[in-house]
């Protein structure tokens, strides 16, 4: 019938979405290693599910670039080095710039303070800022990793292109991963994470630029000097 195969596709599309999410958050967490190889047969075992939709959860996770593909041996959790991360940063810092650049021009209209819709947006943007910055001072890196991801992803919504927001939020996702697997001793994080999110909403909603891209470049700075230390030991 068509109702139950159109029900169907729509299980096995969110069953998919939840297995890559659980995946992805089992990696950022460092619970999956790097190098760490599994296979199909493996992962649907673990989460009880059929090996369809677990497979196509595992080929958009490399498509994403966290997983590599063997064809003889399954999949292996993509191993990230520290030149990676500073592709990853010069990659990501090219796509905020352009962010600010549009918000410079005017006549797009992005962030405008009478716009009723943007007030409030900004206003969760901070919130989640607010809340990635506790989670920074405290050292609790899971929870930051959490908050940041909604910050980014929700303020660079604000630019009204889904396509920049997907491909940084991708970024962004890499970028901890890197991080979290250059943790590969217990480190005291406490004070030595960014926390200057709501400094960089605050330049924003002023129309800041140039504030808004020193926020970022001493961001970009601080994570690379962070991954360095931790791949240097």
């Amino acid at each position: 019938m068509p109702a139950s195969t159109g029900s169907g596709a729509v299980t096995r599309s969110t069953l998919r979405q939840q297995i890559a999410d659980a995946l992805r958050d089992e990696v950022l967490a460092g619970r999956l290693k790097p190098g760490q190889e599994f296979t199909v047969k493996e992962i649907a075992e673990q989460y009880g599910v059929s090996a369809t939709p677990v497979r196509e959860a595992l080929v958009d996770l490399s498509a994403q670039g966290l997983l590599d593909a063997d064809q003889h041996r399954g999949f292996r959790v993509r191993e990230y080095s520290v030149r990676d991360f500073r592709g990853m940063i010069e990659a990501r810092s090219l796509v905020i710039d352009g962010m600010f650049h549009a918000l410079a021009d005017r006549r797009k209209g992005y962030l405008r303070p009478d716009d009723p819709l943007v007030a409030p947006a900004l206003a969760g943007v901070r919130r989640r800022g607010e809340e990635a910055q506790r989670a920074a001072c405290a050292g609790d890196l899971p929870v930051l990793i959490g908050y940041d991801l909604r910050f980014w992803r929700e303020l660079s919504a604000l630019f009204g292109n889904p396509y920049l927001a997907d491909f940084l939020h991708r970024l962004r996702v890499q970028t901890w991963v890197c991080t979290v697997q250059h943790l590969c001793r217990p480190v005291e994080l406490r004070g030595r994470l960014w926390s200057g999110h709501t400094e960089l909403v605050d330049a924003l909603t002023r129309h800041d630029t140039a504030a808004a891209r020193a926020i970022v470049a001493a961001y970009d700075t601080h994570s690379l000097a962070l991954v360095e230390r931790l791949a240097a030991g």
